[in-house]
């Protein structure tokens, strides 16, 4: 073999070393904004869970301040109950749950239009305000989820990062949407 044959081989094993390792480099690259993405929509979601929690503490509260005037069924307390102790681990469950309170919160609300001690009673005003600022959080924690998926979900189906993301398991997330609740409000509420 003359020099210029090795240096030939030299050189093909050079640049194929050099094109694994930006292979691996790419590859390892990709995964991790994956992860970041994915554990990001996750710690949103987390948020939200954390303040549904919140919203039905307070909604506990407020039928509780307003029991005396309403009539509520024995399940009404029993869904409560059991919203207030559910993880919410998927978009369908917090859909689920974020219909349930604004049901209950529609009710409670046009039941306090109707008494007017309990629309001027401080204890409700507050509890509804504080309901209202919850609220307001889950729809900034929603917006940021929903946008965290959205970049998601364009990243995992972008090429070259489809073809990785497809071998190393991603896949694409689920919206969080409410939007047939909102449209669905009961009228003169104090959340519209």
């Amino acid at each position: 073999m003359d020099i210029l044959t090795m240096g030939i081989i030299g050189g093909l094993i050079l640049l194929a070393i050099i094109f694994a390792a930006a292979i691996v480099i790419f590859t390892v690259a990709i995964y991790n904004k994956l992860i970041s993405m994915k554990n990001g929509i996750e710690g949103s979601f987390n948020q939200i869970n954390v303040a549904m929690k919140k919203r039905f503490d307070m909604i506990s509260s407020l039928v509780e301040s307003t029991k005396s005037y309403l009539k509520f069924e024995k399940g009404t307390f029993e869904q409560i109950t059991k919203y207030r102790s559910m993880n919410i681990t998927t978009p369908d469950q917090a859909k689920e749950a974020d219909t349930f309170a604004k049901s209950v919160l529609g009710a409670i609300n046009v039941a306090v239009e109707n008494y007017p001690n309990l629309k001027g009673s401080e204890t409700v005003i507050n509890l509804q305000n504080s309901i209202k600022g919850v609220e307001d959080e889950i729809s900034r924690i929603r917006y940021l989820y929903n946008d965290q998926v959205q970049k998601y979900n364009i990243t995992i189906e972008q090429f070259p990062t489809n073809l990785f993301a497809a071998i190393m398991g991603f896949t694409k997330k689920a919206y969080l949407e409410f939007e047939s609740e909102i449209k669905n409000r009961v009228s003169g509420t104090v959340f519209e």
